[in-house]
């Protein structure tokens, strides 16, 4: 390797091992050195660069040593790739079973009991053992006042043109970071991200006195519970005409009553649920809407023809 600066050139220097941090090629470099980690264990196992999480149904004593004999693997494989874990960064989370489960990792000759997790950060979203959005939804509401302090306390008046450059850049994207995944159903949750957006136009100049209702009119928004919504159904647009590089089928079922005169032909079969978690995942929580669409606004030609229409058939019918 050598480093260019300015189009001069140091010395070229033999690298024997490692990867060089900063580079063009070490993302690629360092996925080819662990890819093959999931050869080695027989768990599900998800990575995102050095970040890696294996998981598996715990019905039995069995499957518990599946497991860990899955992690005994995993520290051989670090062993004889010299890669080696922090067994102090390694937790196990519990989720949807009370079995007395613990699990070890063999570190140079010592084991370390991994850590059990209520709640855990991952790709920047909090991830709790009930599974329920809470945490995430304080977390972000939280970040999103900050933010919107900062902007109270260097700004005097703020007008509209104002106000949405700075929610839409700095404020509201705290609040829709991966949301997909955690939209919350909770009226307490729902409740603890729709009042930052209530503070927040009550900053722009002239607004302060009417109602959250005018306020959003006036600054042509939606409440963030209509904006998760209309997310959901773009995206279910974009998968069930083939505009998105997913299949639909890993996430919905055409009903079987589809070609029926009544609504329109791509109806969704909506399968009964036991637990919330299922209940108002992404595949479920929006389907009767998208049921209940007209056939003018589904029959949309592209994709921000079918987001107009949409609009235009929630103000029709006064939602």
């Amino acid at each position: 390797m050598r480093v260019n600066v300015g189009g001069n050139f140091s010395t070229w220097l033999e690298v024997l091992s490692g990867v060089p941090q900063g580079s063009v090629l070490g993302p690629l470099l360092f996925l080819l050195f662990v890819n093959d980690l999931p050869d080695w264990v027989q768990c599900s196992i998800k990575m995102f660069a050095d970040d890696t999480k294996i998981w598996t149904k715990i019905s039995m004593e069995e499957d518990q040593e599946l497991l860990q004999n899955d992690l005994n693997q995993l520290i051989r494989w670090s062993q004889e790739w010299l890669l080696q874990f922090n067994p102090e960064k390694c937790k196990v989370m519990h989720i949807g079973h009370t079995l007395d489960t613990t699990y070890w990792i063999n570190d140079q000759g010592n084991s370390h009991l991994l850590q059990e997790t209520d709640s855990e950060k991952d790709l920047g979203v909090y991830i709790s053992k009930d599974l329920k959005p809470s945490l995430q939804c304080a977390t972000a509401a939280n970040k999103a006042m900050t933010v919107l302090r900062m902007i109270k306390r260097n700004f005097t008046r703020i007008d509209c043109e104002d106000f949405r450059i700075l929610y839409h850049t700095y404020v509201r994207p705290h609040m829709e970071y991966c949301v997909q995944v955690w939209n919350p159903h909770l009226r307490k949750d729902i409740d603890c991200l729709e009042k930052i957006q209530r503070r927040a136009t009550k900053m722009v100049w002239g607004l302060s006195k009417r109602t959250y209702a005018d306020r959003l009119c006036i600054l042509g928004l939606y409440t963030l519970e209509r904006r998760r919504l209309r997310g959901d159904l773009i995206e279910m647009f974009k998968m069930l005409t083939g505009r998105e590089g997913i299949s639909y089928e890993q996430f919905f079922t055409l009903a079987s009553t589809q070609h029926s005169t009544r609504g329109h032909s791509l109806k969704l079969y909506k399968e009964r649920s036991r637990l919330d978690c299922r209940k108002y995942s992404f595949s479920q929580r929006s389907v009767d809407v998208w049921n209940s669409l007209p056939s003018e606004v589904i029959n949309a030609t592209s994709v921000n023809s079918f987001k107009n229409r949409l609009d235009s058939h929630w103000s029709d019918v006064g939602t």
